[in-house]
């Protein structure tokens, strides 16, 4: 494994194969990925990347808009030649990464509750909850460790994003909350997804397209994943059962099954 800077992006690669970018969500780090990565690395080289402001990535200047973060990874697809790499996103790396795909750029690409698709009162949920659990997780910083260590308490905590947090190992439990607190685009990024223009779809893109959605995601609704369709008509749709907002955390197994299945496909 080896890790690097460029254009203000912090990266790991580990493992071998044909190049899977993976993008994580708002709030978090490349360290999210962590469940999949035993299933993956020998099958794959695997590109883990901070979003701007996330992790060790230096934020954007200016506004945290959803196109200029899609500029970014973008530049950074280009600057390490991964242009026809395969894409695999959560949440807003999901939105990022089916971005990519309208764009042209990349081969297969896997979207995991991807953003940009809720309507009316969806978008005021959507801003309200996450503003309100920012503040409690960031009150609570100096407890993290603490906090995560027990079944309860994980759950209290994440049940917004998973549907089973007392499940979830304590060392992924606390790594997440202490990236969330530690986020300075956090805010900014969360006002431009809720007053910013919605995801754009497309009808054709490089390679195949997956949809993914847990049945259970009390973040961003199911009734988001027929929208999501919709606007790429082309993409499959698949349904995580018993599975909150991240299924590479509720799911691990069926995700890396879903990816490998998309991303070792022909190209159309």
């Amino acid at each position: 494994m080896k890790d690097n800077a460029i254009m203000s992006l912090h990266f790991e690669r580990l493992g071998t194969g044909r190049p899977l970018l993976m993008v994580h969500g708002l709030g978090s780090n490349l360290r999210t990925w962590d469940p999949l990565l035993p299933a993956l690395r020998d099958l794959r080289e695997l590109i883990l990347v901070d979003l701007p402001g996330h992790g060790r990535s230096a934020p954007l200047a200016g506004r945290q808009t959803m196109e200029a973060h899609a500029d970014a990874l973008a530049g950074f697809v280009t600057s390490q030649g991964l242009t026809t790499a395969d894409l695999v996103g959560s949440s807003v790396g999901g939105r990022l990464v089916l971005e990519l795909a309208r764009r042209g750029i990349g081969r297969h690409c896997v979207a995991l509750d991807p953003g940009g698709f809720w309507r009316g009162w969806e978008t005021r949920w959507l801003h309200w909850t996450l503003a309100a659990s920012i503040r409690l997780v960031r009150l609570l910083q100096p407890f993290h460790p603490g906090l995560s260590r027990h079944a309860v308490t994980r759950t209290l905590l994440l049940a917004q994003l998973s549907a089973r947090p007392w499940a979830l190992p304590p060392q992924l439990v606390v790594g997440e909350l202490q990236s969330l607190a530690a986020t300075p685009v956090f805010d900014a990024m969360l006002r431009e997804l809720a007053h910013g223009p919605l995801q754009q779809g497309s009808a054709t893109t490089p390679g195949f397209v997956t949809i993914g959605w847990g049945r259970q995601d009390h973040l961003l609704l199911p009734r988001q994943a027929a929208r999501a369709q919709v606007s790429f008509p082309s993409a499959h749709l698949h349904w995580f059962e018993h599975c909150g907002h991240f299924p590479h955390w509720d799911q691990p197994a069926e995700t890396v099954r879903v990816i490998l299945e998309t991303v070792g496909k022909d190209a159309p």
